[in-house]
């Protein structure tokens, strides 16, 4: 059984690590979960993602429980069919998401997983950025994958619900490591229903599109989706997505490559939250970078079994320890620094294939 050292990854790296165990078929046991944070162990979300992991791969588990610091994880053959997972906090269901979507490269059979939980919550991709970014990234390379949006949930109280469907997928190596030419910019801006007297979705997408048009790249923001949804709680956010244009990695038309989010709180107005995902837009732009830091360190595990190019903005802390866990399963990607971006490529392998 192969042994992680989970002490400074945070939850990211347990969730890998049996998303990749289920991939290899190779037990795993996670030691010393989070053990680097304040509040070690695991946490509502951590048990949601790998009882959902167990059950769509048939793994036989101990220690998946609120505080467990260690987890045994022996995977068996991933099913299709409806599964659910409630995390019963404002823990992100979009994490959930996370582990479970590197399943459809095994998948034989639709896979839907409804998760209840917060949608759009602190320290975790809000939905917005799965579903306009992530995943029409990933579809672009053969990657089945949607996901439906039901309730919004919001810190602190959560109440969101989401369904995930997956695969069968035949996915492609993923080239993405020529430098963009930024098309356009989208904007959806969310808020719960008792802020729609004080218009803040819109002026969230308002103070978007004259930021980015302000901007001296000379991109315009080309869509505003402005959304007011009924939630447990009061909460907003919005998510801005950077397209490249029509080109030999994206021959298909403009291709959602980055995103940059931002959410409301009690002390924030709407226009200081959208100014953060635009700041943090016109950062990237200067990189010459491909894809956002948020989904460079998410891509590290298709990257290792598909193979392929990805140009990141930099070697985050995330970044580095995926790249040190495929390692240890055998699925080696490198990284090299050139015109001052970072990039992650791999040779891949055909296992995938084989299944």
């Amino acid at each position: 059984m192969l042994e992680i050292d989970g002490s400074a990854g945070g939850g990211q790296l347990l969730r890998s690590s049996l998303a990749l165990s289920t991939l290899t078929d190779a037990p795993v046991r996670v030691v010393d979960v989070r053990g680097d944070r304040s509040n070690p162990g695991l946490k509502a979300q951590h048990v949601a993602a790998a009882r959902a992991l167990g059950r769509i791969a048939g793994a036989e588990t101990d220690g998946v429980e609120l505080g467990s610091d260690a987890v045994e994880f022996d995977p068996g053959d991933v099913s299709g069919g409806d599964y659910e997972v409630s995390i019963e906090t404002a823990g992100s269901l979009t994490l959930v998401f996370e582990a479970v979507l590197p399943l459809t490269l095994v998948a034989d059979e639709p896979i839907r997983l409804h998760a209840t939980g917060g949608t759009d919550v602190a320290w975790s991709p809000p939905l917005e950025y799965l579903r306009r970014v992530k995943l029409p990234f990933l579809r672009r390379h053969g990657v089945v994958a949607a996901i439906t949006s039901e309730r919004r949930g919001f810190y602190p109280v959560g109440g969101g619900a989401a369904t995930l469907t997956l695969g069968p997928s035949a996915p492609e190596r993923i080239e993405a490591s020529a430098q963009p030419t930024v098309a356009g910019t989208r904007a959806y801006a969310v808020a719960s229903d008792d802020l729609a007297d004080a218009d803040v979705a819109e002026r969230l997408a308002r103070t978007a599109t004259e930021m980015v048009e302000a901007l001296d790249h000379e991109v315009e923001l080309s869509e505003r989706v402005v959304e007011y949804a009924d939630a447990d709680c009061t909460g907003a956010g919005i998510v801005l997505r950077a397209d490249a244009e029509a080109g030999r990695e994206s021959p298909a038309g403009h291709a959602p490559i980055a995103g940059f989010s931002a959410l409301g709180g009690p002390d924030r107005s709407a226009e200081a939250v959208a100014g953060d995902a635009v700041d943090d837009f016109a950062d990237w732009m200067g990189t010459g970078a491909v894809v956002d830091r948020h989904l460079a360190d998410q891509l590290v595990v298709p990257l290792a079994v598909l193979g392929g190019r990805v140009a990141i903005p930099e070697v985050t802390a995330h970044v580095a320890s995926s790249l040190d866990l495929v390692a240890e399963f055998g699925l080696p990607v490198d990284c090299e620094q050139a015109d001052g971006r970072a990039i992650l490529h791999a040779a891949g392998t055909d296992w995938a294939a084989q299944k």
